[in-house]
């Protein structure tokens, strides 16, 4: 198969900081603008139609995303397992969406501006406008970074200092995991077998399994920093601060 929705990107070759690149970081600044600016507005209105559909519009393209892969060859359980972070963040976009559960927002804040954002900016992708997985990428990690953004300045979500702690849980309790399943499929999901064969961050942060280890630290500091620019200010606390869905 060829064309937008074929495998070879021959023709659909993805340059970092191109034209398409930049256009995608500055939706990603409008959007984010867009929503702190009418984060009051958008509380009067109705959106639980909006939300549904952005979930379920994820999910039909993520599918779709699988299945370009498989009619392509390219699906295999060593790469195409939904285990790397941002693909984790997908799941709990849809997850808030869908439950409004403040626990999935704390989470998700963390992952979704630490590895969103990260993934936006230095795109790991081979195929550039029009073809379907540059749509299917950009789209997806823009979600990511908007959701838990709508849900701090509209719904009026906010991490706490033990937000930080269940992320740290979450993330400790799923490695050892994902570990094992790396060992089972010969994956490297979330650069836990291995650092990435391009050069990387993690290049700085020592060698395996010590990188690891620093990696997390840097996670942890970077999540007090985000915590920090988040957290509710003053004495007055949000009622949406627990654990309960908003109607």
């Amino acid at each position: 198969m060829s064309g937008v929705f074929g495998r070879s990107f021959t023709n659909y070759d993805f340059e970092m900081f191109s034209m398409s690149h930049f256009v995608i970081i500055s939706i990603l600044i409008l959007g984010a603008i867009i929503i702190f600016l009418k984060g009051n507005q958008l509380k009067s209105m109705q959106t639980r139609g909006l939300e549904i559909g952005i979930a379920i519009s994820l999910i039909i393209i993520e599918l779709t995303y699988h299945f370009w892969m498989i009619i392509n060859g390219s699906w295999n359980v060593s790469h195409a397992i939904p285990l790397e972070l941002c693909s984790l963040s997908l799941i709990l976009t849809v997850i808030l969406l869908l439950t409004k559960k403040k626990i999935i927002y704390e989470i998700l804040l963390f992952t979704a501006l630490l590895g969103a954002t990260q993934a936006l900016i230095t795109p790991s992708l081979n195929y550039d406008f029009p073809h379907f997985r540059f749509f299917h990428f950009f789209y997806t990690h823009l979600m990511e970074i908007w959701v838990p953004l709508y849900f701090t300045w509209t719904k009026g979500y906010r991490p706490t200092i033990w937000s930080v702690l269940k992320l740290c849980i979450f993330l400790n309790v799923l490695m050892p995991i994902i570990m094992m399943i790396n060992k089972l499929v010969d994956g490297n999901y979330m650069f836990l077998s291995h650092k990435p064969d391009s050069a990387s961050l993690l290049d700085i942060l020592g060698p395996f399994p010590w990188y690891i280890l620093s990696l997390e630290g840097l996670l942890i500091g970077l999540s007090l920093f985000v915590w920090l620019i988040f957290r509710e200010k003053g004495a007055k606390k949000s009622e949406v601060a627990r654990d309960v869905p908003i109607h």
